[in-house]
This record gives structure tokens, sequence and C-alpha cells, in this order.
């Protein structure tokens, strides 16, 4: 007896039974015998070159043998799981994309081999053949449904079946349970319910008396009546879909559903892992985050000038959903809340304007201290947030996250920006102004460049050895930082209020993000490799 061996290398089978929708949360375990001969034929399509629609004598001998015999099945142990997806549908209401809620349901095989043995005889021909189609069967059920089949040599020692067609009427065994398989008539029972269903709708359409000459309307009406029979097994089992539903069957012709019985415990629904009492997320340093608009608009987008504001916002959204714990990472207090001390090791919240047209485009979030798992979970909540005189709702999605090395390797343009802006380098322009955190003084630690060595100092760098002052009159990129917002909405307020364009030279390569001066946690005073602003930015007068 012909028995087919079936492995799934990725210990899943994703199958819906005939019937059923998808969303039902079912499973056809086993392999239907109607989806198995289906699955035979279409391998003899795409695999073996027959021609189409016209199997091979062979084909069509072996295929109505295995039809008029159901089959015994050895399963391995297999559970139910699932997943859940939200899939767009291509409509929006009430400004936002509409989705529906799908269920993709599997079973997780726990391993071994499937056998599925036919009570059939079969010549050499015929094993030859099914031989072949064993061997390039690749998928069974849904295209994921990976499989590896071959057919059982002839004096191969088998597993004992466990799951097998049921007597009419008999009560299940205790350990056993009744299953409902989809599987094809024999084509003898076929070829007479078709003769039968034909007499039937062909009555009211009778040949022409004393062999008259069929004409050629009602030759059109007899075969639209005949149409949604299929010829014969073969034809009924390679119809698909489309075909049934226009002819309105709710099951395929040449189909029936058999009872099986299954052992108890050979389909289980999946256990549930105990959830951990908490997930320790590795600790990062920084966060990426893509903005986006509704619209997809990015000059909709809030305009670079207001970096501060954007920084603001996001930090407050964040500390909120910290919902009173302790976070110095993000509030920069201790638990006492006091400042911390020492090196600017909290978050800086860096608005960033990757594809240089004018419009923040991105939001990194960097701490230097690192973000435990309490301050992911937070700064995850970020989804939305919103700008000034802005449309809508500006959309926030997590890009990526991890060290800085981590982030100079991401792929793409935007990847190719970050590495520019993160790369060690000598010379570091202005990106954003930079805002004295103190009064200016015309002499002593506190002019211009002092403040600039000091702000140095306190965050671990060596001290620039040249400053010089971009002026506004005689250059572009300095032109346009006069017009940034320099102004915290809440919080302590910067001494003067004023931004300078700054150029500094170090000795050696130091290495970013190089953020100084007021608000320089929420994206003022940043500073870039000269080599990211235009030749003509880094002119001094």
């Amino acid at each position: 007896m012909p028995t087919l061996l079936l492995e799934f290398p990725a210990r899943r089978y994703h199958a819906t039974p005939a019937g059923h929708h998808v969303n039902e949360g079912q499973v056809e375990w086993p392999p239907s015998p109607w989806r198995l001969l289906r699955a035979l034929l279409s391998v003899g399509y795409t695999a073996l070159q027959w021609p189409s629609g016209s199997p091979p004598a062979e084909a069509r001998r072996l295929i109505e043998k295995l039809a008029g015999a159901l089959p015994e099945y050895s399963l391995p142990k297999a559970s139910g799981a699932h997943s859940r997806h939200y899939m767009p549908l291509a409509a929006f209401k009430n400004g936002k994309e509409e989705t529906t809620l799908v269920f993709d349901t599997w079973a997780h095989i726990a391993g071994g081999t499937m056998s599925v043995t036919w009570p059939v005889e079969l010549d050499a021909e015929e094993t030859g053949l099914f031989g072949r189609l064993a061997v390039c069967l690749n998928y069974l059920g849904r295209s994921e449904s990976w499989v590896s089949a071959r057919l059982a040599e002839p004096h191969e020692p088998l597993p004992v079946a466990n799951c097998r067609p049921a007597r009419d009427g008999a009560t299940p065994a205790r350990g056993w349970e009744y299953v409902t398989l989809l599987a094809p008539q024999a084509p003898e029972l076929y070829s007479a319910w078709r003769e039968r269903e034909l007499a039937q709708v062909l009555a009211d359409l009778p040949l022409p008396a004393g062999g008259r000459k069929l004409p050629a309307a009602l030759q059109k009406k007899r075969d639209k009546a005949a149409a949604p029979y299929p010829g014969d097994l073969i034809a009924a089992l390679q119809a698909n879909t489309n075909e049934l539903r226009q002819y309105g069957w709710s099951q395929a012709p040449g189909s029936l559903r058999v009872p099986y019985q299954r052992e108890s415990d050979s389909f289980e629904p999946a256990s549930i892992p105990a959830r951990p009492a908490s997930l320790a997320a590795a600790p990062v340093q920084s966060m990426l985050f893509a903005m986006a608009t509704e619209s997809g608009n990015d000059h909709a987008l809030p305009p670079l000038a207001r970096t501060l504001p954007q920084a603001e916002r996001a930090h407050r959204q964040i500390v909120h959903a910290l919902a009173g714990t302790n976070c110095p990472a993000l509030t920069g207090n201790d638990a006492e809340h006091r400042p911390l001390t020492g090196p600017h090791g909290h978050a800086h919240l860096l608005p960033l304007d990757l594809d240089d047209d004018g419009h923040l485009d991105h939001l990194l979030i960097w701490a230097p201290m690192g973000l435990d798992a309490g301050a992911q979970a937070a700064v995850r909540t970020l989804r939305q947030t919103y700008a000034k005189g802005g449309a809508g709702p500006i959309k926030l999605a997590l890009a990526a996250a991890g060290g800085l090395q981590q982030l100079r390797g991401l792929q793409g343009p935007w990847g190719g920006r970050i590495a520019a802006m993160l790369q060690p380098a000598r010379s570091w322009i202005s990106r954003t102004p930079f805002v004295p955190p103190r009064h200016l003084k015309e002499r002593g630690v506190n002019t211009l460049e002092g403040q600039i060595q000091a702000e140095l100092a306190s965050r671990g760098y060596p001290a620039a050895a040249r400053v010089a002052l971009l002026h506004p009159g005689a250059n572009d990129h300095a032109r346009n930082l006069r017009h940034f917002v320099r102004r915290r909405a809440n919080g302590p307020q910067p001494p003067v209020d004023c931004g300078f364009a700054l150029t500094l030279e170090f000795s050696l390569p130091i290495q970013g993000p190089l953020c100084l001066g007021y608000a320089s946690h929420f994206g003022l005073g940043q500073f870039v490799p000269a080599a990211c602003v235009a030749p003509s930015a880094t002119l001094e007068t």
C-alpha cells in the first residue's frame, strides 16, 4: 500500500478547513484527502510540466485509485497557534486608515513525520509517478507550510495509525474524537451522480426529435446548464474557488465530508506560557523615531526652526507616561528630585532634519547613561505629537534602538546621514544655534569662548583649539539660525535670548553627538562635523 511521508521543516502547517473562514481560527488537521490529491495534481503541472488541464493517462489512473479509498494517518503531536494582524483596507474613515482584524491560525508541529497510507495497490508505473510527485511537493496548504515529502519504501516500517475513517454511527472509543475531513468521491460514484444531475437540469432542454440538427442556441443553453458540473472527478479536483463561487457551490462537486477518528491528544490548544514578572530589556543608549504626517507630505512637518518646542513637547509626553515613576535617565533628577551632577548622561531629545529640506523628520533620544527597560517602555509610548499650526497629528514610529555603533550601521540614505553626523571629526559647526547658559561678559570665564570651553569640559571633551563665530550678515547658514525658537515654553529661560552660529576646531578628532549650552538636552546647541554642512556655510567673517 502506498504511503506518503511528510515532514514540516518550519514545524508549521497553515490550512483552513473547507467551508470555514480564516477568522474562525480553525485548522485542518490532518490534511484532508481532498487537499492532498489537489496538491499532487498541482505538482504535476508545475514540476513535471503536464499539459495544461490534462494530466497524462498514468496520472489519471493514480489519482482515481487514490480517490477511490480513504487513507489512514499517523500524526505527530501538534497544537494550535495563531497571530493577529490588522490589515489595511485602502480606505479612510474620519481621517484614519481603516483596518480589519485577521487571524492567522496554524498547527504547530512538535516534530516527527506524518504518514498517509492509502489501502490500494499501485503498479510499477503508478508507484514511480507517485514517488516523483512526492519529492517535488514543497508546501501543503498555504505557501508558508513547507513540507519535505517522499514515498515510503515497500518494506519500510511505519508507525501505527492514530487517525482513521470512522465506522458509520460508531461512538468514538475512549481517548479518541471525531473530526470531519473533505474527501473525494470514488470516480464511478461521481460519474453516476453527474449523470443524474445533468438529466434533471437538461430535462427542460431536450434534444430535437427525429435526428434533426441541434440548433446553436439550444446547444449554447445546454452547455451553460452543464457548465457547473465538471466532466469527471479529475476536473472536479482542479476546479478553483472562483469557479465554485460563480456557479453557487457551497462545497466542491465530487467531494464528501467524511468522519474520521483521531486520538484526542494528537491536536491540542496551544498552552499559554506564564508571563515573566518583569521583562528585563537590555539597556540601550539611543532610540531613533521617524516622523510623518497623515497625508505623507514631508513639507507639512515642523520647520527646523521649531526644534526646541518639538523636543520639549515630546519630553512632556514621555514624562507623563512615567506616571510618577522615578527615572533619572529621562527626568535628569535623582530619587530626591535633585538635578543629576557630573557629565550630562541623561536623555537628550534631538529633532533631526536628515534630508536637509528644512523640516524635522526624525527624533533621536540619546542618553549616554543608558535607557533601562522602564525608560524604554515610556519612550515607546510616543505614537504621535503635534506642531504649531499643523493640519493634524504627526505620527512617530520607532526606527532603531541600540548604541551609537548600531545607529552608524543603519542602511539607506538616512543611515548614511546619521553615520556622517556621528563620525569622529576635528572640525564641527553649529547645526542649531548655541545659546549661552550664563550672561555674556567681555572678559573672564563667561565670554562666549569661555562658556564654550566650560560646556566642553562639563561633558568630558577636550578644550577646543579654536572657536570662530559665523556672522549672519555674510553667511547664509548663520542667517538661517536667527529664526530658531530659543526660549522654552516650560522651564528656565535663557539668561540672554540670543543664538550664535559657531565653528569649533579640536587638536584631535572627537566623537558626537555634540550638544552644548542652554536647552542642549532639547535640541539647541547641536554641532555636527563640518563635512555634513555645505562648504559655503563654513566661511567665517
